[in-house]
């Protein structure tokens, strides 16, 4: 089977095709037998992937107030696909599935219940692989990208994570503020703020880009920082000031921790980020090679020397959707 693979980000939109049961990448121009389409909110409503018809793509359309920055975003590919490639399966495979393992515990706010909200996570497709790529009990990764969040994972199942009822909680981003107080929007919208502006501002116009008044690009940041620009250097040690607490949050959740993972853009490739976090999180085992951390590679490695397994993995969110969507197709087929 032919799968074409849609990955609709904050901030890109990739594709790429896998022939299954193998796995093997083919060429983007191969016929489809079907399609898998990344969706960033689910809801409650969708807990695996799920073959694409009107309902569904109505309820994903009703869910894009709460990521909208993707939702709408995977609404145009379905709808594209469905022009383009009449009568080829769609499969709709989520972000917030593999969070469904969360304990009230971690899911519930303390607010009345009957008022709907709960902590969602995301990023599941991205932990969902890396994962599968990490032997660990008690396992935390952090997918740091243009988006970005942590996971706690137990025997390979979420138990925490810092993305919550959409992706604007947990870490500072690229543009996005991560953590704030509910009272400071509440001043704000006293202040004649508008719904409009506040979703510009959380969304677009904070994070890393926020703080250092420049980007939101790491890379930028590091070369400016290193020119002596200190608000840029200021905005990276906040990034790495937060990842690390998370860490040490989720450490405490799991009882201990047996292994550290990086993935995503930023997880992956900038290396002083890795060693500006690890530095923090001493008392937890970690120790990092720095030889290994700063090599110029982009496989998967160890890059630790301590108690605690310290790996950078590169993400491969795309096989991972389509690893779904051949297993919910055939499924189907089975039942």
């Amino acid at each position: 089977m032919n799968i074409l693979v849609l990955n609709p980000g904050s901030s890109s939109m990739k594709r790429a095709s896998f022939r299954f049961p193998d796995g093997v990448k083919i060429d983007d121009d191969a016929s489809a037998d079907a399609v898998g389409i990344r969706v960033v909110h689910g809801g409650s409503r969708f807990v695996k992937p799920t073959r694409v018809d009107d309902a569904v793509i109505d309820a994903i359309r009703e869910l894009s107030d709460l990521a909208p920055l993707h939702n709408p975003a995977s609404i145009r590919a379905i709808e594209e696909t469905q022009r383009s490639m009449p009568g080829v399966p769609i499969v709709t495979v989520f972000d917030t599935a593999f969070h469904q393992t969360m304990p009230p515990l971690a899911f519930r706010y303390a607010v009345p219940e009957d008022l709907g909200v709960r902590r969602y996570g995301f990023h599941g497709i991205s932990y969902s692989y890396v994962s599968s790529r990490v032997e660990a009990k008690r396992h935390v990764i952090c997918h740091l990208g243009s988006g970005a969040s942590v996971c706690a994972l137990l025997d390979g199942k979420s138990v925490d994570t810092s993305m919550g009822f959409t992706p604007l909680e947990g870490l500072m981003m690229g543009t996005r503020a991560g953590d704030i107080d509910p009272g400071a929007l509440l001043y704000l919208l006293r202040q004649g703020q508008s719904e409009e502006t506040l979703n510009d501002l959380l969304n677009h116009r904070s994070g890393l880009l926020g703080v250092s008044g420049r980007s939101a690009d790491v890379r930028e940041l590091e070369e400016a920082a290193a020119s002596g620009d200190a608000a840029c250097a200021f905005a990276l040690e906040v990034f790495a000031y937060r990842v690390a607490k998370y860490v040490g949050a989720y450490a405490s959740v799991l009882g201990g921790l047996d292994a550290l993972t990086f993935t995503a853009g930023i997880g992956e490739h900038s290396s002083a980020t890795r060693t500006r976090i690890c530095s923090r999180l001493g008392y937890l085992g970690i120790a990092l090679d720095e030889a290994a951390n700063n090599a110029p590679r982009t496989d998967e490695r160890r890059i630790s020397q301590g108690d605690v397994a310290v790996w950078v993995i590169p993400t491969h969110e795309e096989l991972e959707i389509a690893r779904m969507t051949y297993e919910a197709l055939t499924n189907a087929l089975s039942s």
